[in-house]
């Protein structure tokens, strides 16, 4: 089994500030309400292998994982997958920029399956990544749009 979680937001802002910010690994924390921090561990031309750890959860405890993602400026897409799987079989994600009249469509694509024996099973993972994602997109937006505004 596996599982497809497909999202999507539309930012007022300029094309070239959305990509910008976005792919600003070292920024996430600010961008990003759940990342407490991100380490960028190696780049290799629009290849970057980083670090994102999570804020502590209510015992203290901090979960981080690492993955490459590849930013393509020419098509506006990114390709990402997780290194250190942890929960996963695999993960891959696929971001897209569109140019629309009302901004610029950030779509988030994940393709993944957990391992057996998990406690939570593919479907599930793919309910609280579409929750947690309309979340992390809200706050982009409104970060990114505060930015355009200056």
């Amino acid at each position: 089994m596996s599982a497809h979680t497909d999202n999507a937001v539309t930012i007022a802002a300029p094309m070239d500030l959305v990509w910008e910010m976005t792919n600003d690994i070292e920024s996430w924390p600010e961008l990003f309400t759940e990342y407490g921090a991100t380490e960028v561990l190696h780049r290799d031309g629009i290849t970057v292998r980083f670090r994102l750890s999570l804020h502590p959860d209510e015992n203290g405890v901090v979960r981080s994982w690492v993955s490459d993602r590849t930013a393509d400026p020419e098509s506006r897409t990114v390709r990402s997958q997780r290194v250190e799987l942890g929960p996963f079989k695999y993960m891959f994600l696929f971001w897209e920029y569109v140019q629309t009249d009302e901004g610029i469509l950030l779509r988030w694509v994940q393709d993944f399956e957990l391992k057996p024996g998990m406690p939570i099973d593919d479907d599930g993972m793919a309910h609280r990544l579409n929750t947690n994602s309309v979340i992390q997109m809200k706050a982009i937006k409104e970060t990114i749009e505060a930015a355009a505004r200056g």
